[in-house]
């Protein structure tokens, strides 16, 4: 057992003294129980008490107060003593050696194991680092897609504030339309309400959609009536076949008229044309109603006793009917002319130059023709030359109702 003693102040300066003597001791001992032997003797000093404190070398540090003389001053036995008891110091420097190169060796290991740990961190750190640029180059592009989609945006706000100027536009074209189409529609109704005349507008799905006064009743309509199917509704008017007269003008655009009597026997002239669009499309049909009582008795009386060839045609050229010295002079049956075209009665015996330019060109601007001359091969007649006198029966507001056509055979007197 070694044995080393020192003395330390008390009182102030009894750590100063206490540090100062550590100092000269610690220069006597060896370097591996430098920290040791400070560590205890600081206890020691601190508490006053006995102080043990084991070394891994196999050495106990011992730090004893001993009892002094003065109060100011203590004093500090310090014993260095080998856990192998009576073991000879070169053994134990021996054991010391040995215990060294343990902790040597245990210490590579740690610092192996630590390296090891290191290395793994760093690993990890790497792989870390790895994500974070990859997390930050999808940031990237995420925000380059978010610029790109506020771009878009940009762009889709200025299209829509340009569609909204467009719309503008367009709704303050509408409403100058409409109040044109107001203006059109209130010209309409007016013009319908005086003009004197039964006419029916209608659907190609044959719905009614604006009539006269006249025609609310010969037709027996009322205003409630719009919208409704004209066929469906009861009329004054008998015609049976109506609808397919309809379809007809529909299909064929030509115009149809016949001639109809109402529920007291009274004679109209039916028209039906197409309902032309401003396009040129159909859209149905236009019916007029003309009255057609007075000249259709007085044109019976008038062929009733007449001695020529008498022929009524309508405003289309169609024969409406003829006289019994019609049918004679020229051997013909009713059901041969009746509402046939003029120009193919005979077989188209009646398709003359000069009878186009009478029928065509002279009466519209004359109300009679006097000694209009004709000559033309009949199929069953022959060669003849007549004298014809026609006669057009015309109503401001009902335009032309009848033409009549007289003829006198001049063949032998030529």
């Amino acid at each position: 057992m070694d044995v080393l003693h020192f003395r330390g102040q008390t009182a102030p300066f009894l750590e100063h003294q206490a540090g100062a003597a550590s100092l000269n001791l610690l220069k006597m001992v060896r370097d591996e129980l430098t920290l040791d032997v400070r560590r205890a003797v600081s206890k020691a000093i601190q508490t006053g008490e006995h102080v043990a404190r084991g070394h891994a070398s196999e050495v106990t540090i011992e730090v004893q107060p001993v009892n002094a003389s003065s109060q100011l001053e203590r004093h500090f036995l310090v014993q260095f003593r080998a856990d192998a008891a009576g073991a000879p110091l070169p053994q134990k420097r021996s054991r010391e050696r040995g215990a060294e190169a343990r902790s040597i060796t245990r210490l590579r290991e740690e610092l192996a194991t630590v390296k090891e740990s290191l290395q793994a961190i760093i690993e990890e750190q790497d792989a870390t680092n790895e994500e974070l640029k990859s997390a930050n180059e999808e940031i990237q592009s995420s925000n380059e897609e978010l610029q790109s989609t506020n771009e878009e945006l940009e762009t889709a706000r200025e299209e829509l504030q340009s569609t909204n100027e467009e719309l503008t536009t367009l709704n303050q074209e509408l409403q100058a339309r409409n109040v044109e189409l107001g203006q059109l529609n209130n010209d309409l109704a007016n013009l319908l309400n005086t003009v004197n005349v039964a006419l029916v507008i209608l659907g190609t799905d044959l719905t009614v959609r604006r009539f006269t006064p006249l025609a609310e009743k010969l037709f027996n309509l009322i205003p409630s009536d719009v919208g409704r199917r004209f066929t469906d509704l009861t009329r004054k008017v008998n015609v049976p076949d109506l609808e397919s007269i309809i379809y007809e003008v529909i299909e064929h655009l030509g115009p149809v008229e016949r001639e109809v009597q109402d529920q007291t026997g009274k004679w109209y002239s039916l028209r039906v044309r197409p309902y032309r669009t401003h396009e040129s499309r159909i859209d149905g049909v236009v019916l007029m109603l003309l009255d057609i009582n007075e000249i259709k008795g007085a044109t019976a009386q008038i062929m009733a006793v007449a001695r020529h060839p008498m022929l009524a045609l309508y405003a289309d050229l169609k024969v409406k009917t003829a006289n019994d010295a019609f049918y004679r002079a020229f051997e013909l049956a009713p059901n041969e002319i009746e509402g046939r075209l003029l120009y193919h009665v005979g077989n188209g015996a009646w398709e003359m130059p000069k009878l186009r330019a009478l029928v065509e060109e002279i009466l519209p601007q004359q109300m009679d023709v006097r000694d209009f001359l004709l000559e033309a091969e009949f199929p069953r007649i022959g060669r003849r030359k007549m004298l014809v006198n026609a006669r057009r029966f015309y109503e401001e507001s009902q335009g032309v109702q009848l033409i009549l056509m007289g003829m006198e055979d001049i063949t032998d007197g030529s």
